[in-house]
C-alpha cells in the first residue's frame, strides 16, 4: 500500500471556486447534489464537498483523488454530470493541490475557458484521519 503521508503521494485535492446564475441558484443545487450522489456510488473520488455562499452566489467544490488515474476514471464517468452542473455556473477559480502528471494537468487548462488560469501547488506534508469523522460522538 502506498504511504499517503509521503509527500509524493499522489494525492490530489481539487478545489473549484463557481459563480452561480443569478436565478438559477436550486437549478444549481439540484444538479449538484446528482452529480454527487453519482460519484458518491460510482466514482472514484476519496472525497467530495460542495459548499456554497448563497448571498454571493459563490460555491466552493473540494474533491480528493489517490491519484492522477482516479481523475481520469471520473472525468470519463462523470461528463454528462459534469456538463448539467455547468449550465447553472461558470468556473472563476480552479486550484489543484498535489501533483497530477501532464495529461492530467492539461486535462484542467483544457477544461477551463480563456479567463481562468488554473493554479498548480506541490504537496509539501499533512496527514489524514478521515476514519476519524465516522466515530460516533
Amino acid at each position: 500500500m502506498d504511504n499517503v503521508d509521503a509527500p509524493d503521494s499522489g494525492i490530489l485535492l481539487f478545489r473549484n471556486t463557481m459563480r452561480i446564475t443569478e436565478g438559477h441558484l436550486d437549478a444549481y443545487r439540484e444538479a449538484t447534489e446528482r452529480a454527487v450522489r453519482f460519484v458518491e456510488e460510482h466514482g472514484p473520488q476519496v472525497m467530495v464537498e460542495v459548499f456554497i455562499d448563497e448571498q454571493k452566489l459563490l460555491a466552493h467544490s473540494f474533491q480528493m483523488y489517490r491519484d492522477s488515474d482516479s481523475v481520469r476514471a471520473h472525468w470519463k464517468m462523470s461528463e454528462p454530470y459534469i456538463r448539467e452542473v455547468m449550465k447553472h455556473c461558470r468556473v472563476e477559480r480552479f486550484e489543484v493541490f498535489g501533483q497530477p502528471d501532464s495529461d492530467v494537468m492539461a486535462g484542467v487548462r483544457n477544461s477551463l475557458d480563456d479567463q481562468v488560469s488554473p493554479s498548480f501547488a506541490a504537496r509539501f506534508t499533512g496527514f489524514m484521519r478521515f476514519d476519524a469523522l465516522r466515530s460516533e460522538r
